[in-house]
């Protein structure tokens, strides 16, 4: 088989349709909207078109399934998400090439997020059987209080194309693990891979009516009304803090419990102490995972006036050997998500360089098909250049110079966000120090990547609102009840 043939075949074995109520079937109005290939800009297929009528069938089956799918054995959801989780492992090349060929990371990278994603799978299926709650007397004596535990109910899940499986797994995880149904919007560039990971946990055993995907080109008409319904009781969206905050108010209706990972604008901090070939291996995986097309992405590189341009002189060093091509290639970057993503990169390359900055590497968009744009290293960056205080969301490293630890700090923490930082020290007491004054929920230190099914991910300020991963994740899928007992 030819390398064209097993793409054709991957693409081909995935149902293309609506997944309502336990049910393939195609949207009813008819529609359907295209699925391009970002390296080529080829039209890979065409998938069902989700309108208003399909979302609110979709909740109809969520909010029908409810009831008995709380009522399983913990053991029993266990093991659907451990299939499930065998399920994903074994079929990883597939879904990797999948995956790269809707949004571009190379096949290697496509894989690691294959596994990671299965790990939350591996890791809810665990905590599945670990729900407690509790019993204690009352400080009077009089009466006890039970305390317990319980699903959420309707779930709604928003889920972005960067990570496209798994940000999928790192929502239903502990929804399965919780006992709550879901309605998934997959974001329109990647919904090849949702609907792979749906038909997954179908043949995992995951009941009818507890999962449904619904692919659209309309995400107002399609999450809106349903979160203004007051059957859907959770909402969890990972995306820009602008759309965020619309959903937040959307949902302050029904007064729905929310988790919101939204945007970041990660400072990536090097102290003259620190183990400078660490630091830039650090460098290079914060910035470019995924094409530097994440939440967790370095976007503002500090580093001490003391080793800045031997800093400089190895990133640049670094990042301009990768090569850059299509992801089922044997290549270290992939193109952009779409045409808008990489004028949005090169814009703020443009304004960087107007107001003062110096281009080391890259900076010019290759011409020719497919979204691509060469790994970037800026130096003596000013502070009022747009890309400092804006999410860049592409292969571009600035790098600005610092001279004392308050500097940095008062710098990594003026921003509106507070995802994620990292910290690059050999000073025991800087390393603390440093870590408690960020202003952000999740701290790299001496270390490029922070993302782990078995930690809380999250942020602080306007980068959203509460944890997904780790003992925390399932909590959000959770009610507390307290139930008073007398007459004792």
């Amino acid at each position: 088989m030819t390398s064209a043939e097993r793409e054709t075949q991957v693409v081909e074995q995935v149902s293309k349709q609506l997944l309502i109520g336990g049910h393939w079937r195609d949207a009813k109005n008819g529609a359907t909207f295209k699925v391009e290939d970002p390296a080529t800009g080829a039209v890979l297929c065409e998938v069902a078109d989700a309108g208003t009528d399909d979302a609110f069938a979709a909740l109809d089956a969520a909010a029908a399934a409810q009831p008995s799918w709380a009522k399983y054995a913990p053991r029993e959801r266990s093991e659907i998400l451990r299939r499930a989780y065998d399920l994903l492992m074994a079929r990883q090349d597939d879904l990797a090439l999948l995956m790269t060929l809707e949004m571009g990371k190379p096949v290697a990278e496509a894989k690691g997020e294959i596994a990671y994603a299965a790990e939350f799978f591996r890791w809810f299926s665990e905590e599945a059987v670990r729900i407690d709650g509790g019993f204690s007397v009352a400080p009077n004596g009089q009466s006890r209080f039970l305390v317990m535990r319980q699903a959420v109910g309707p779930a709604m899940f928003i889920t972005p194309w960067n990570f496209p499986m798994a940000m999928g797994t790192r929502k239903i995880g502990p929804a399965v693990a919780a006992g709550c149904t879901m309605v998934v919007k997959p974001a329109q560039q990647t919904p090849l891979s949702m609907l792979a990971l749906a038909d997954i946990l179908r043949e995992a055993g995951l009941p009818e009516g507890v999962l449904s995907v619904l692919p659209t080109t309309d995400a107002g008409g399609v999450t809106e009304p349903l979160l203004r319904d007051g059957r859907i009781r959770k909402v969890s969206f990972t995306g820009s803090t602008g759309v965020g905050r619309k959903l937040l108010e959307q949902s302050a209706e029904q007064v729905l419990r929310t988790s919101m990972e939204l945007g970041g604008n990660a400072p990536f901090l090097v102290f003259d102490d620190a183990d400078l070939d660490a630091a830039v291996e650090g460098a290079m995986a914060a910035k470019m995972r995924n094409m530097g097309e994440a939440c967790t992405s370095a976007n503002r590189i500090y580093v001490q006036s003391g080793v800045a341009e031997e800093f400089a002189r190895r990133m640049s060093e670094r990042m301009g050997a990768l090569s850059v091509g299509r992801g089922t290639e044997e290549v270290n970057v992939g193109p952009l998500i779409d045409a808008k993503a990489r004028e949005k990169v090169q814009s703020l390359v443009d304004d960087a360089t107007r107001r003062g900055a110096k281009v080391l590497v890259g900076g010019e968009p290759a011409s020719g098909q497919g979204y691509f744009y060469p790994p970037t290293v800026l130096a003596e960056v000013p502070k009022d250049a747009e890309l400092s205080s804006t999410e860049i969301f592409g292969p571009v490293a600035p790098i600005i110079t610092f001279e004392t630890e308050d500097e940095a700090l008062a710098a990594a923490n003026d921003t509106e966000y507070g995802l994620v930082s990292y910290v690059f020290t050999q000073d025991l007491g800087r390393a603390f120090r440093v870590s408690e004054a960020l202003e952000t929920g999740m701290v790299g230190l001496n270390q490029g990547v922070v993302s782990n099914p078995a930690a809380p991910f999250g942020g602080m300020k306007q980068s959203g609102l509460g944890r997904e991963g780790g003992r925390e994740g399932i909590d959000e899928f959770l009610e507390t009840k307290y139930v008073g007992i007398g007459g004792l």
